[in-house]
């Protein structure tokens, strides 16, 4: 067992990483020390002054770790990766980092337009983070069509490559055939890149002309859809943020608070003028704020208790915002200097790869556009108010209903030590709870696969998701596939996999008894307190109640649903989205044995004709109606990768095939 006490002896004086955790092992908080033996004892001496939120999160910590480090920044970079890649409840932390499109222009010999939500340092230009996916989809069409770029994402071609149909319309230049002129194509990509970099008037007048001339020539169609694309370049002209660094560009980061939620705006200057601006969501129902100096103190007065302050909501903002950005600007102008500004200027330095500056300035033109944006966000809490109250509603309702199933469980592993923030007493906190669900697919016990997926609070964690290819279980047997993907999801946490290395708050499983005995035999055995429901289904197949087993008892109580129908509703979707996960998975694997057990047997065609084939025809049905046809010799030998003789081979195959089928005759 985890002796607190005597560990703290062993605490080095120096920098580092600590990582506090609950009874089932989930990291609660990361914080940076400078000392990390003066540091993490802090938390152990007396709780008389500190901030409630502060003694919740020490009520539940049942060990810590912590990592050297060389020094502050060392730690500070550690800090937001852990930060990252924990999510932390006690935390401040930013929501959503990975759901906003960006525009890229790929860093190849013909560069292409795409739109990405995966940002890399590969050489590539990035514009965004947009909020208007609609807009930015549109963009990248205009784009590729207005410049006639490469849109796929081919970068080799073979002798005799037939172009596509782009290139048949005039919507591409023909480089797969190699009829595009290298120089003219990189002044189009430079076109396109300045329109992405808030220089877009040359393109607007362009529309604006060619609607104009459409709608003289009495073409209404096309004029209407010079129409769409020049309101799609408008919209995303006066929201675009580029993510370069040219000499007059700068960021400024405004706290945004409404009555219950905090967001945090960024409007971005580029070329010396105002562009845009986006808006970021920060989770911050059970963050703590800790300073060297107060160490969460308790505050009196209306901030008193829970309060998170602007210096560290900027702290944790723009550690982990600009950390994922390919490009950080060189200048961020801010309302308050954030917690550590002279470590994070450091560390985006590091990131960026050139001097990055946190300024709050005081006078001159700076100071300006600093109340400009603090203005704007006056504007800007009335219409979020209005928008995040019916969500923030439902967050908090489901978190309180998921509580209240815990509770009666007597899952103290999960809910022991939690305190309602207004009153300090027992209940619940406001925080939102991780879930499981799992689900088996097969085809009368064939293929069978398991699945799983992840919620946070209302929203589907899509990074956590994961796919099991059952080996152990022959024909039929939903609890034999379940025990086993659930074996194999717990081993890989023992053996350090860091992809399963975030544990569950509860489990929902698809079923009734059965099925929470399997998964409870299965967690027992690892040593893990994980709460486990099933959910019963009524007459048309619909969950009414959740069940579970007692503790230290073979006896299952029910609770009812019917006065809980945000939980109803949220288990009813994600019933759904685990069926469908697993549906998915299994017909892709059903397909990849029906495709190699058909092409790869046909003489003369190997992995490079079938996949050929595959690709040329999209599929195995296609091919046998195509070998079955009067002209399916000639078509087939004249696809990609054929000739002749394999012709004739698929031909006679599927030919022969027909002849075995019930009801039809030899000869």
């Amino acid at each position: 067992m985890f002796d607190i006490q005597e560990q703290l002896k062993k605490l080095p004086d120096c920098p580092g990483v600590y990582m506090h955790k609950d009874k089932l092992g989930n990291i609660i908080y990361v914080g940076k020390a400078v000392s990390l033996k003066n540091r993490v004892r802090q938390y152990f001496q007396s709780s008389r002054n500190m901030d409630p939120k502060v003694r919740s999160m020490v009520s539940q910590i049942a060990e810590f770790e912590y990592i050297r480090a060389g020094s502050e920044v060392e730690a500070l970079i550690l800090e937001c990766n852990l930060i990252k890649k924990h999510r932390p409840k006690y935390n401040i932390l930013l929501r959503d980092d990975k759901t906003y499109p960006y525009i890229k222009i790929t860093n190849e010999t013909w560069p292409r337009v795409v739109k990405t939500r995966r940002v890399k340092k590969d050489g590539g230009r990035y514009f965004g983070p947009y909020s208007d996916t609609g807009a930015v989809n549109r963009i990248v069409d205009l784009l590729n069509s207005s410049f006639s770029l490469k849109r796929c994402s081919a970068r080799a071609f073979p002798p005799g490559f037939r172009p596509c149909l782009n290139y048949h319309i005039n919507q591409c230049r023909g480089i797969c055939s190699g009829q595009a002129d290298p120089e003219e194509y990189a002044k189009a990509i430079e076109g396109a890149a300045e329109f992405l970099s808030g220089r877009s008037r040359k393109l607007q007048t362009a529309l604006k002309e060619k609607m104009k001339a459409a709608s003289e020539a009495m073409n209404y169609e096309e004029a209407a859809a010079c129409r769409d694309d020049l309101l799609a370049a408008e919209a995303l002209a006066q929201t675009q943020r580029v993510v370069m660094h040219h000499s007059e560009e700068a960021d400024i980061v405004i706290p945004v608070r409404t009555e219950e939620d905090i967001y945090m705006a960024v409007f971005s200057v580029r070329e010396g003028r105002l562009v845009g601006r986006e808006s970021f969501e920060m989770d911050t129902a059970a963050a703590i704020d800790l300073d060297a100096e107060s160490f969460g103190a308790a505050r009196t007065g209306e901030d008193a208790g829970s309060a998170i302050s602007d210096e560290a909501l900027l702290s944790a903002f723009l550690n982990q915002h600009y950390s994922r950005l390919p490009d950080v600007p060189r200048e961020i102008l801010l309302p308050v200097r954030p917690v550590d500004g002279d470590l994070l200027e450091e560390f985006l330095a590091a990131q960026a790869g050139h001097s990055v500056s946190l300024h709050c300035p005081r006078r001159g033109e700076k100071r300006a556009l600093v109340e400009m944006a603090t203005k704007d966000v006056a504007e800007m809490v009335r219409t979020i108010d209005d928008r995040a109250q019916a969500a923030r509603d439902r967050r908090q309702t489901l978190g309180r209903e998921i509580y209240q199933v815990l509770e009666s469980m007597g899952a103290d592993s999960v809910i022991g030590g939690s305190r309602d923030p207004d009153t300090g007493l027992p209940g619940y906190d406001g925080r939102q709870f991780r879930a499981e669900a799992y689900d088996i697919s097969n085809t009368n016990g064939v293929d069978t696969v398991g699945a799983m997926v992840t919620f946070d609070g209302l929203k589907a964690d899509k990074q956590g998701y994961r796919k099991f290819r059952v080996r152990s279980v022959e024909g039929q047997d939903d609890y034999g596939s379940m025990r086993e993907v659930l074996s194999r999801r717990f081993t890989r946490v023992f053996q350090g996999d860091d992809a399963f290395a975030v544990l569950p708050d509860i489990i929902f499983m698809d079923g009734g008894r059965g099925h929470v005995s399997t998964a409870l035999e299965v967690i027992d055995a690892t040593g893990f307190d994980i709460p486990v429901v099933g959910m019963v289904k009524d007459d048309h197949h619909r969950t009414r109640a959740l069940i579970y087993r007692r503790k230290d008892s073979e006896e299952y109580e029910e609770i009812p649903l019917a006065d809980k129908p945000l939980l109803y509703s949220y288990i009813g979707r994600m019933q759904e989205e685990v069926h469908r996960f697993a549906i998915a998975y299994h017909r892709k694997v059903r397909g990849k044995r029906v495709q190699s057990s058909v092409l790869d047997e046909i003489p003369g065609i190997g992995a490079v004709r079938r996949n050929a084939l595959l690709e040329e025809f999209r599929s195995v049905d296609r091919i046998r109606e195509i070998a079955r046809s009067e002209e399916g010799r000639d078509i087939l030998a004249h696809a990609p990768r054929m000739d002749a003789r394999a012709a004739e081979s698929v031909v006679r195959y599927f030919r022969s095939e027909r002849e075995k089928e019930p009801g039809k005759k030899s000869g």
